[in-house]
């Protein structure tokens, strides 16, 4: 109860004592910001996914203008150097608004992708998301099949058929690549698990799964045992150092992530920037206020 008595008035709170503690994981307000945050991890050997906040828009000339601003991202990035990808949120460009919008937004951003030899991920959003982001994905991975991939989340109890369903899009030359988290929304427990344990269980079960079908994953969690896990397929399926990565968020558990790039692990840090920033953190905390408890111990412990 207070974790969500205190997600609920974050909203009210001045928005300089909110970044006081958001700037720790948000890279800033502007592209600047997080070239010079990607700059700083690629010099450590981490890569990076780089994100523009904001989801869930009201019109389509909002869509325009998100597009435009993620085809700037990606041509500045590019000239920068900086040795990474892009991630983008599906609704941030009209999913729940026009499915064909969204989709020619989409393509035009992974076009621009190719063309710069690069990488978009497709974020998964809540449960309303999972099919049209799908459909999305197979839409556009037909048409440029090294430029681009998809979250799946491994708490919905659909996703291990999900990946079983995408596997006429992988071949051993271009292998699906997947990136595979616990999920982060609230959902019914008729489509979630959710017991830690539980969904412990179905995120190695489906990363196991995507190890014996060649697919990349891209394993996303800060949770030791997950790691330790993972580290164990790894090596149970002797897979090339090369046909995976970890990846991790901006700013939390930076001696974890240090530790795997260490033992010769590829990482990748994802890179939430943008004006919305107040927003993005105050709708994840009202999503799931568990996370109040997590991000107070992150304030005084420093991850």
């Amino acid at each position: 109860m207070l974790n969500t008595l205190i997600s609920r008035t974050l909203p009210f709170i001045p928005k300089k004592l909110v970044w006081q503690f958001s700037k720790n994981y948000i890279a800033g307000d502007n592209s600047s910001d997080a070239i010079a945050a990607s700059r700083a991890l690629n010099a450590g050997g981490v890569k990076v996914t780089i994100d523009i906040l904001g989801e869930f828009i009201e019109t389509l000339d909002q869509a325009e203008n998100n597009k435009t601003e993620y085809l700037d991202l990606i041509r500045l990035v590019e000239n920068s150097g900086i040795d990474g990808n892009y991630s983008i949120k599906p609704t941030m460009f009209g999913l729940l608004i026009d499915e064909e919008a969204c989709y020619q937004h989409v393509r035009e951003l992974v076009k621009t992708a190719r063309e710069h030899n690069t990488f978009i991920r497709i974020d998964m959003e809540n449960s309303p998301c999972v099919d049209p982001t799908i459909n999305l994905f197979r839409r556009v991975k037909t048409e440029f099949p090294e430029n681009v991939g998809l979250v799946l989340q491994a708490y919905l109890k659909r996703t291990y058929e999900d990946i079983e369903n995408l596997l006429d899009l992988s071949t051993d030359e271009l292998p699906l690549n997947l990136r595979l988290c616990k999920g982060i929304y609230v959902e019914p427990a008729e489509i979630a698990y959710k017991e830690y344990h539980e969904i412990n269980r179905h995120f190695l079960e489906d990363l196991e799964l995507m190890f014996k079908n060649g697919i990349y994953p891209a394993v996303a969690t800060h949770d030791k045992p997950l790691i330790t896990g993972a580290v164990e397929l790894i090596e149970k399926y002797n897979v090339p150092k090369d046909r995976y990565e970890f990846q991790m968020l901006y700013g939390v558990t930076p001696k974890q992530r240090k530790s795997i790039v260490e033992n010769g692990h590829t990482m990748r840090v994802y890179i939430p920037f943008g004006t919305h920033w107040f927003g993005y953190s105050t709708r994840r905390l009202k999503e799931n206020p568990k996370m109040v408890s997590h991000i107070v111990k992150a304030i005084f412990y420093k991850g």
